[in-house]
């Protein structure tokens, strides 16, 4: 598993280094415009349906099941099986994509509210709504294609597929854009067809991957099939327990529409920053550790199962801790020496690096969930999770409403604006600067609460055995994390604004900054008695 692991991690690190770059040019060439508000929002929906399937809800259902037909060796049946769940699969997103289509603008009205209807930045968030929603489709049968080659230990592929979302957005945005705008066209429209683009590209680089192993599909539209039936029972409660962070995500892009011009951009970038490590292990971890529970508990190995469960628990936690403490205290760095540059001004990094180190904070919780989701997935149970979704979304949104109401009732910015606004709490929001912050706060509580949920009901099922070293592996994670804080914080009091620089300056300090604390991490681990071989568990 941690070979694995490596693998996609080290795939995933070369995908996040081209959506920097991405996220990069989008800051200089379009900033924290209206125009890209809408962007982000139009793309967040089809996105959406992207984490479901590729991350979420199909994965988890159907790689058990596959797990079960591999184990019992039979090649044509799993071929069979292939088949029918790509027919299905396509006959249903087909319908998805032309309802989404046609609905758009009443799609756009639900999941941007803010956005006053018939204004030029609601016709242009509907228009790239439209050109982007098939993007589910095609990503979608990606993640289907993905999951096969996971479940045979092919790992490189799928995890290397999103660099060309990235390639096909950067092209958009340098090539394409400058055309959009002399043809008389939206220059952001470009990033839409370049999304469109995108799916295609993805769909197409791993299915050579897939004809190797003799499983390119033929889609058969079976839904009496047995395996398909199956799936379909598991993935109906999935689609809540699995996305319940993309869920509270979309609630936020609607509240986000609602609050000061820029707070869903602000918003977007923080939480670019904060995928990477989510993405880099977090999904990596969960896709790997998938297919090795459901086989474990296919092989009926309770030992081997909680042993697995055990090594995701602790790395989760030795990445995850000094994530948190390192984007909490390198957010304005971070965001300074990333994005600030053409129409990305001061007032953008400060704004999104409020919201980034809010949402920060429940970084460990978003890797643990990674973990314990498949721990109940792979035993096929896909409703306990859904009970921990459900109590997570509504944590998130009276959080939300309580944050808010704290914030315009007790503190001098929230009255003033109160009082400006004539008493009306929307027309209020929008007049307070950080308001977004609060969003991203609500999200950070909602995840604790995903994840201690989740981790209570798993104890409850006695499906998990700890394994011995847990209160020494804790002491040396706090004082490695200790140690990591002191020193970033001592290097933060010597460089207190970023801004004045240039970007070779602000590069060259910020690698001291995240070198520094990394190194001292690992060095406390190492003081402390940690060795490396420990990752490979007990």
């Amino acid at each position: 598993m941690l070979r694995s692991t490596a693998v996609f991690s080290a795939m995933t690190f070369l995908s996040r280094i081209s959506g920097l770059v991405r996220d990069q040019i989008y800051a200089q060439v379009f900033g924290a415009s209206a125009a890209m508000d809408a962007f982000v929002i139009a793309f967040r929906i089809p996105n959406f349906m992207r984490r479901l399937s590729a991350e979420g809800s199909f994965s988890m259902a159907f790689v058990p099941v596959l797990a079960e037909y591999k184990a019992k060796g039979d090649h044509a049946a799993v071929k069979a099986l292939v088949d029918r769940v790509a027919g299905v699969l396509a006959a249903v997103l087909l319908v998805a994509t032309a309802l989404a289509i046609f609905l758009a603008p009443w799609v756009m009205r639900v999941f941007a509210p803010g956005f006053e209807p018939g204004s030029e930045q609601a016709r242009l968030a509907t228009l790239m709504l439209q050109i982007t929603f098939p993007y589910a489709l095609f990503i979608s049968l990606a993640s289907l294609v993905g999951g096969v080659l996971n479940s045979y230990q092919r790992f490189a592929i799928p995890a290397l597929s999103p660099i060309l979302l990235n390639l096909s957005m950067i092209a958009a945005a340098l090539c394409l854009a400058p055309q959009m705008q002399a043809w008389g066209f939206e220059p952001v429209l470009a990033l839409a067809w370049g999304v469109l683009v995108a799916g295609i590209l993805q769909l197409g680089f791993q299915l050579p991957s897939l004809a190797r192993l003799g499983l390119l599909p033929r889609p058969r539209l079976d839904v009496a099939h047995a395996g398909v039936r199956k799936i379909m029972k598991l993935m109906v409660p999935t689609l809540f327990g699995s996305s319940v962070a993309q869920v509270n995500l979309l609630f936020n892009t609607l509240a986000a529409s609602l609050l000061m011009g820029g707070s869903v951009t602000w918003l977007y970038y923080s939480d670019r920053l904060l995928e990477f490590p989510l993405g880099m292990f977090g999904v990596a971890i969960g896709t790997v550790i998938l297919p090795h529970l459901s086989s474990r508990h296919a092989a009926a190995d309770p030992a081997g199962y909680s042993k697995g469960l055990d090594w995701g628990f602790r790395l989760c936690l030795l990445i995850g801790i000094p994530a948190c403490l390192g984007l909490v205290l390198c957010a304005q760095p971070l965001l300074a020496t990333l994005f600030q540059y053409g129409r990305f001004t001061e007032q953008d990094m400060r704004m999104s690096s409020l919201s980034l180190m809010a949402q920060s904070l429940a970084v460990p919780a978003f890797l643990l969930v990674k973990v314990l989701a498949p721990a109940f997935y792979s035993r096929q149970d896909t409703r306990t999770p859904v009970k921990a979704a459900l109590a997570s979304i509504a944590i998130n949104v009276l959080s939300t409403v309580l944050l808010f109401a704290m914030m315009l009732r007790f503190s001098p910015m929230g009255q003033a604006a109160l009082a400006a606004a004539g008493g009306d709490w929307l027309e209020a929001l929008k007049r307070v600067e950080g308001a977004h912050a609060l969003l991203a706060l609500a999200i950070a509580v909602a995840g604790w609460a995903n994840a201690l949920q989740l981790w209570w009901y798993l104890r409850r099922a006695r499906v998990y055995q700890r394994q011995p070293g847990w209160g020494r592996f804790l002491l040396q994670l706090l004082v490695a994390s200790v140690l990591m804080l002191v020193a970033v914080l001592a290097l933060r009091l010597l460089w207190v604004d970023w801004t004045p620089w240039a970007w070779w300056e602000r590069g060259w300090r910020l690698a001291v900054l995240v070198g520094s604390g990394g190194a001292v991490y690992a060095a406390g681990l190492l003081l402390m008695g940690y060795r490396p071989r420990e990752l490979r568990g007990q």
